[in-house]
């Protein structure tokens, strides 16, 4: 059999050859920004239902973030992936940037009540009233509900509480996003 001809059992490869290293490297690099993101959020959830460290008002507005660069990052890569124009990458990355740069000062904000560096949201602070004294059905339920308050550390790792580490998690993954946003936005690609 000639070998240039190519059977149906054969698999073809993928031609590679119009797509640039840069739009590779945009591809990998949001798709391993939308990954890390997910990962924090399965951690946060692994928390939260496997070792029952219930999150506060904050905690739970800390993910918003990552509810969007993950499928935006998912998203942004599958465009790297099939070729769309560098500028729009850039323009998008730079959206995932200002999420991330955001929640990493949302964490620090929240580290800062933890630490009594400053007063937090007064929804979520200090104590809370107590309901036992009023009875009724819909109040019965409110009084037995867990409430965590955002002052109140329920986890730390060498002195560092969840909210902290999701600040650097969120500053990290910042900075790689906007060094990709600015290497999509050149029109030579910084190796």
């Amino acid at each position: 059999m000639d070998p240039s001809v190519s059977t149906l059992s054969e698999p073809s490869p993928v031609p590679a050859a119009g797509l640039s290293a840069a739009h590779r490297q945009a591809g990998m690099e949001s798709a391993a920004i939308a990954f890390l993101a997910g990962m924090t959020l399965v951690g946060a959830w692994f928390f939260q239902y496997v070792l029952h460290v219930l999150p506060c008002h904050l905690c739970l507005m800390q993910r918003y973030a990552y509810y969007f660069v993950v499928p935006f990052g998912a998203l942004i890569a599958i465009a790297a992936f099939c070729g769309a124009p560098r500028r729009l990458l850039g323009s998008a990355l730079v959206l995932v940037t200002l999420a991330l740069v955001a929640n990493a000062v949302l964490g620090g904000y929240h580290a800062g009540v933890e630490w009594g560096f400053w007063k937090g949201p007064s929804d979520c602070t200090g104590a809370l009233p107590d309901f036992g004294s009023i009875r009724g059905n819909l109040l019965g339920q409110i009084d037995k509900a867990e409430v965590v308050a955002c002052d109140k550390v329920q986890w730390r790792l060498f002195g560092v509480s969840l909210a902290g580490y999701n600040a650097v998690i969120s500053a990290s993954l910042g900075f790689f996003a906007w060094r990709e946003a600015l290497r999509c936005m050149r029109k030579e690609t910084i190796r």
